[in-house]
């Protein structure tokens, strides 16, 4: 734990210390070797025009980087970092530090060793520090990424998953894999680190109950102009983020989902339409621990199987080239889940976001979300005893993403969360959120 703590320490005072050095240097240097284009907002010297306008802080590595992407290999490490408050209402009135890293190694195996179609998936994570769950009253933690992948701030493999192409538009994939990259949306996915930061802006939470975070699984994919449009998945019904899972493999039952995201052309403008769902025959006892989600481990009555039904959709309104790659839109989900076993029984959202209108930021991205989840009758008399009186809850969030250099983003951050809690005033968390790519 000290190791993170030196290393997340050591990286907030370079962020500090290199605008002033850099700035400090500029004086010196004569006007023609000044320059304004690099993206860091500064006025610095072209020596430093490489490390501004890069897109990792470390760079190439003398040339590994690009010598290891020829023969197959890329590797991706960042470093969220959450400073976040809760300022009235809720359960405690607390500002928390937090942070997560993630690590990613892509390996195409046609390149490396000759097997053509063949594409393995690494990820590892860890997070550490105090995330604001438990302190709004909200379910739905409004810092995800300080939450996963489990309890424990251990580094943990959660993605080893092997993917091999039959042909151009369809594969088969096998191994384990993270279920955080699902329910994509244009303007409200980004595992909680590039758009928003709340759960219920990242995956849809009526998927959660039968859904596990990382496991055991197997599948196919069907992809159009490579963009994948159906997919089917058989994973364990259980999460297994801090094992193998080969212990556990349908020890408990299975999970299964499906999901079909079809690329739309609405006036003109880029969008998507999904729909899916997921069924597990898992067996359920209690409403146990689950990082994703803020609940008591209490007992339930003893069910077996359980569903959810989920739709998203995104619409770009305003494109700003012609790749139409870039713009704003409107975004939305909707989920019903089975009321006999999963807390949420139909969850709403909807809200605006994609890149910055402000002719000059364009790379900067923004985002206004508003959600509304409705507690299952079936569990209000379990969970009464423990919570109280139960309502239904709801959320706003607004942040805009502020692109320093092509690796570092700072996000404010504003939520107002209302808990399903009657006996709980309305909470408001503000906070700010850092994202290093190295």
């Amino acid at each position: 734990m000290a190791w993170k703590l030196l290393l997340s320490f050591g990286l907030c005072l370079t962020q500090i210390l290199v605008p002033i050095v850099m700035a400090d240097d500029c004086p010196s240097l004569p006007p023609e070797a000044i320059s304004e284009e690099c993206g860091c907002g500064l006025e610095v010297s072209s020596c430093f025009d490489d490390f501004c306008s890069r897109d990792t802080l470390t760079g190439d590595w003398l040339g590994t980087r690009t010598t290891l992407a020829d023969r197959g290999i890329t590797f991706q490490a960042d470093l969220t970092q959450f400073h976040m408050g809760n300022t009235m209402g809720g359960i405690e009135q607390d500002f928390r530090y937090s942070g997560h890293g993630d690590y990613v190694t892509n390996i195409d195996m046609h390149k490396l060793v000759g097997l053509e179609g063949m594409f393995i998936k690494l990820r590892a994570e860890h997070h550490f520090g105090q995330s604001m769950a438990g302190t709004t009253g909200s379910w739905l933690p409004p810092n995800i990424l300080a939450n996963l992948p489990a309890e424990s701030d251990e580094l943990f493999l959660t993605d080893v998953l092997i993917t091999q192409f039959l042909s151009e538009s369809f594969a088969v994939f096998a191994g384990k894999t993270d279920t955080f990259d699902g329910d994509p949306n244009a303007f409200a996915s980004g595992r909680g680190k590039t758009q928003f930061s709340n759960v219920g802006f990242v995956v849809n939470p009526a998927l959660l109950r039968t859904v596990p975070y990382s496991a055991l699984a197997t599948g196919f994919v069907y992809l159009v102009d490579q963009q994948p449009i159906f997919q089917f998945t058989v994973i364990n019904a259980t999460d297994t983020a801090t094992t193998t899972g080969l212990g556990k493999l349908f020890q408990n039952g299975v999970s299964l989902i499906a999901q079909l995201r079809v690329p739309t052309n609405l006036l003109d403008m880029p969008g998507h339409q999904l729909i899916g769902g997921s069924w597990s025959s898992r067996e359920y006892v209690s409403l146990d621990q689950d990082p994703r989600i803020v609940l008591p481990d209490v007992p339930i009555n003893r069910s077996t199987g359980s569903w959810a039904l989920y739709y998203n959709f995104d619409q770009y309104l305003m494109t700003y080239d012609e790749s139409q790659k870039t713009g704003f839109g409107v975004f939305g989900r909707a989920g019903i889940a089975d009321e006999s076993n999963n807390p949420i029984s139909w969850f709403l959202s909807f809200g605006l976001g994609g890149n910055s209108p402000i002719a000059s930021r364009q790379a900067d991205t923004f985002g206004l979300g508003w959600y509304y989840l409705d507690v299952s009758n079936d569990l209000r008399s379990t969970l009464s005893p423990f919570l109280g009186n139960i309502n239904s809850g709801q959320g706003v969030e607004l942040y805009y993403n502020y692109e320093v250099t092509k690796w570092f983003h700072v996000t404010p951050d504003l939520q107002v969360l209302v808990p399903v809690q009657d006996n709980l005033d309305t909470a408001l968390l503000v906070g700010v959120r850092s994202n290093i790519t190295f």
